[in-house]
């Protein structure tokens, strides 16, 4: 087959290409740092002419126009997870929220849940046998995007050829808008240098054993722990996404993936995050694989690995162990994401670490402070790990591990790593609820 012949032929503007959505259609939007912005720039601009369009997406980065209010009526984002860019949209009831576990957001597309008129994504230019990569989002991509009736597909000169089960055929895209920008970037761990984060992040590395798998989630303290891992050896990646810290791990002979269970010797992910540095060096890199969500995240593929690490973070935590991560009280922030499937997933790995992070205290901006430790959750407050699947708590104040533990035995350890400002008051507290 002439690739190129038949590439040219499905090759249409970005006005043109959004001309194929129709008032009343399911349209999947490819997210984190590879929303194709000039198709959904396009669509945004043809939206006063749609009537109730809704919009399927996970974590989106950028601007957000298509949640605007003036666009109410015309497209509603139903989103799986809440991003920054459509919280307020979310939270004032413009935009819909569906509760979803990572590795089973593709499939709701997949098995037609929630079936699939359009796909927007956005990829890299066909090789010579036609494929082109979905390169730095994969997880969430592929499988919505096979499950649609129609793919529109921004090619982006500058978009990474990434390998793994990361490839959607030429033949499969019928409508082809051709583009050159840089990807966006997001490098995480930027800034001053924050004591509590590094507190935090070295109690971690002290329980990451040599050979260990590692999951890292989005946040500061995943990313601050690379940092203290150098003296390790035989390290392995497999997570739902990785940033530029691995980069510097690899080349100092940590990352090694020798002893993982299963693809040893790749870094197993579903998308990536970072710098034009980590963009070139995963492009076309062996050493690296991109895979659907649904098998990145499976907690009984993650288990399959001995010494899985997962590193979550939350909002609060309860003295029971309930984690909630995705809402402030009633007002969602977030969404599970793919702390569950970690966190399940490495409990059930052979020496695996369960890890939930998070600093004593959130200090507001008129100098209030409150601990994140709390003898209940907030009212309204969504639990995202129960405390049935929690094991390792771990503060600038050290580490609670309350698996096979009483919920005496969990308050005492909690009140333990709070900050001590807190600690009388959860230990009056845990003794009213009859904890202590």
């Amino acid at each position: 087959m002439d690739y190129n012949k038949l590439y040219q032929s499905r090759v249409i503007t970005a006005d043109e290409a959004v001309r194929n959505i129709q008032s009343g259609q399911r349209v999947f939007l490819t997210g984190n740092c590879s929303v194709p912005q000039r198709v959904l720039g396009a669509l945004v601009d043809y939206a006063p002419q749609l009537r109730d369009v809704e919009i399927c997406q996970a974590l989106t980065i950028g601007p957000a126009d298509y949640v605007m209010p003036a666009l109410e009526g015309h497209i509603r984002v139903n989103t799986m997870f809440v991003s920054a860019n459509v919280r307020q949209a979310v939270n004032e009831g413009r935009a819909d929220f569906t509760p979803v576990l990572l590795s089973e957001f593709p499939l709701l597309f997949k098995n037609k849940h929630l079936p699939l008129d359009v796909a927007l994504i956005h990829c890299s230019p066909p090789d010579e046998h036609g494929f082109c990569s979905l390169g730095i989002e994969v997880g969430l991509t592929k499988s919505a995007a096979e499950s649609a009736k129609i793919i529109i597909a921004e090619v982006n000169q500058q978009m990474p050829r990434t390998l793994g089960d990361s490839f959607i055929h030429l033949s499969r895209l019928n409508h082809i808008v051709p583009v050159n920008y840089a990807v966006p970037e997001l490098v995480m761990g930027e800034g001053k240098p924050d004591p509590v984060v590094d507190a935090i992040a070295m109690h971690i590395a002290e329980m990451i054993p040599d050979g260990a798998t590692m999951q890292m989630g989005i946040g500061a303290i995943p990313d601050a722990v690379l940092q203290y891992l150098f003296h390790k050896k035989d390290l392995g990646i497999h997570t739902e996404l990785f940033s530029d810290g691995v980069i510097d791990l690899f080349e100092a002979g940590v990352l090694t993936g020798g002893r993982k269970s299963i693809h040893p010797g790749k870094m197993i992910a579903g998308f990536i995050i970072g710098s034009r540095r980590l963009y070139d060096w995963v492009d076309d890199n062996p050493l690296i694989e991109l895979h659907p969500t649904e098998y990145v995240n499976d907690p009984f593929v993650i288990a399959q690995n001995e010494r899985q690490v997962a590193i979550n973070s939350a909002i609060e935590v309860d003295l029971t162990g309930q984690v909630c991560a995705d809402s402030i009280g009633p007002k969602l922030y977030s969404g599970v994401g793919g702390q569950l499937d970690f966190m399940y997933g490495a409990s059930r790995s052979k020496g695996g670490v369960p890890i939930i992070a998070l600093p004593s205290t959130t200090t507001f901006k008129d100098g209030s402070t409150i601990s994140r430790i709390v003898h209940m959750l907030n009212r309204g407050a969504g639990v995202v790990t129960t405390r049935n699947h929690v094991r390792y708590i771990v503060t600038e104040y050290g580490v609670a591990d309350l698996y096979g533990k009483t919920l005496r035995q969990r308050s005492q350890s909690l009140i333990n790593i709070a900050h001590p400002q807190f600690r009388e008051e959860l230990t009056h507290q845990a003794s009213e609820l009859h904890y202590l």
